[in-house]
């Protein structure tokens, strides 16, 4: 059986589930967003295969959660259209995860930072 091949980092649901609620949590920060402007602006940042099946129940959740609100605005271009802004808590919540998140990414830096040759000899 051949070796299956690993998904690109920005692909891998197990990666994305964790991170997601991060990613969409520091986007509105920065700027209001519906639904699929979310989504592009996702896949703007690089997760070119970020569907809206992956986004939409993020929203979800943070809204049920107070980490959000969400308003209507009208659009010319069909029916209204629903902006997710983040609550105070929201914020909060965001800088939590960015600092779980910092915590976790220097972690993984020592770990898969390999040992310089001389110090592997020396190990007992």
């Amino acid at each position: 059986m051949a070796p299956r091949p690993a998904p690109s980092p920005a692909r891998d649901p197990q990666l994305l589930k964790g991170v997601l609620p991060l990613l969409v949590l520091a986007l509105l920060r920065d700027q209001d967003s519906y639904g699929y402007e979310l989504v592009t602006r996702l896949q703007g940042a690089g997760l070119t295969g970020i569907a809206a099946g992956s986004v939409y129940p993020v929203l979800t959740r943070l809204e049920r959660d107070g980490d959000l609100d969400s308003y209507l605005v009208r659009s010319s271009e069909g029916p209204a259209r629903k902006y997710y802004t983040p609550t105070t808590e929201g914020l909060r919540h965001l800088s939590a995860q960015r600092r779980a998140w910092q915590a976790v990414n220097d972690v993984v830096a020592v770990v898969l930072t390999p040992l310089p040759r001389d110090l592997e000899e020396n190990r007992p």
